[in-house]
């Protein structure tokens, strides 16, 4: 299986920079074993049943990019230079793991502040990355955060436009609520209270997980043997309560359709041994083709980058020809891809 399998060639003119309004407005392709069917996210409760349960993701995304500067003593007095900050990770110590810029003009035990009330000493460097510990914690640090941060916007948008005071809601979920991720589950975000009334009418069960979407959901993969491939890290928590409703819906017969690729990549992690059961702790599990899902019956999601894990992991679900031909349809009918872009629902054949 060759990393050049899952390339195509996407105009930048079907990026997407900012998502639909209202939300549950955004397109939405439908695919329902071989038949594919152009719709809108508000249609979605039309594809499902009663008793179907929605698996849904309640990370909620820190404002991680931080601009500060570095204070420095020499002989002619104070000077100080600009540091760009994008938090990655916290570490069981306190300290978070982060990007910084320019990383060689910094050393350790320096401080960088970010406004009068949040700072942070640079502790160590390792493999390009910095390792910073805040002079705050718990809600004190969130504040100080949500006051001197920014969303952090995947690279892919970030390249054509700065981030700004619109992303704050338009870059989280409805149902966002623990605090963690540096980047936002994205086919969440065409979810609005509309929708929800909808699926609810309906008889759609919804059942929260959590994943903290790092940083690393954005690497590119590097070897051309895809199965060589080692995935990033991400602490993720599925619950009693939330094994228990997964089970009991797989056990009615209604189907489970998580929400994002980061909520199937943690219900799949929790259900190796066939059955969903609790979990929690880091997940690095890489769903590629000829992958056996234990517990997923379908799924919404966003359209994904070319060579990227998650096109391998609908490939999967779906199938390598049928996912070829979803998206020659998505890329021929104008749809919008990545975070801010329109859905598709992929419904695997019997």
């Amino acid at each position: 299986m060759k990393l050049s399998d899952f390339d195509f060639d996407l105009p930048e003119t079907l990026i997407a920079t900012r998502p639909a309004k209202p939300r549950s407005s955004a397109r939405m392709l439908v695919c329902d074993g071989e038949e594919i069917h152009d719709q809108v996210a508000i249609d979605l409760p039309e594809w499902l049943q009663p008793g179907d349960r929605l698996v849904l993701n309640d990370t909620k995304v820190i404002p991680a990019r931080l601009s500060g500067e570095r204070p420095r003593m020499g002989p002619e007095g104070e000077t100080r230079a600009k540091m760009e900050v994008t938090l990655l990770e916290p570490q069981a110590d306190g300290c978070w793991v982060a990007l910084l810029k320019p990383l060689k003009k910094i050393r350790e035990g320096e401080v960088v502040e970010f406004s009068a009330a949040l700072s942070a000493t640079l502790e160590g460097k390792e493999d390009g990355q910095a390792r910073l510990r805040f002079n705050l914690m718990g809600d004190d640090f969130d504040a100080a955060l949500a006051e001197a941060g920014a969303m952090p916007l995947p690279p892919y948008i970030a390249a054509k436009r700065a981030a700004d005071a619109q992303d704050n809601e338009d870059y989280q979920t409805l149902w966002a609520k623990n605090s963690g991720a540096v980047a936002a589950p994205t086919a969440s975000l065409h979810f609005d209270d509309a929708l929800m009334a909808a699926l609810q009418a309906r008889g759609v069960t919804f059942t929260h997980v959590t994943l903290h979407v790092g940083a690393g959901t954005f690497l590119p993969v590097k070897v051309e043997d895809v199965t060589t491939h080692k995935m990033h890290a991400e602490w993720g928590q599925v619950t009693e309560a939330a094994a228990k409703e997964i089970a009991a819906t797989k056990a009615a017969g209604g189907r489970v359709i998580p929400v994002g690729t980061t909520a199937l990549r943690l219900i799949e992690g929790a259900a190796r041994a066939g059955e969903i059961a609790p979990w929690e702790g880091e997940t690095d599990i890489f769903i590629y083709p000829g992958f056996q899902f234990n517990v997923t019956d379908a799924l919404m999601t966003n359209f994904h980058l070319p060579k990227s894990t998650l096109l391998m992991l609908v490939s999967a679900l779906m199938g390598k020809e049928q996912m070829d031909r979803v998206y020659a349809h998505a890329l021929r009918e104008g749809y919008r891809f990545f975070s801010y872009g329109d859905a598709s629902l992929l419904v695997p054949a019997q």
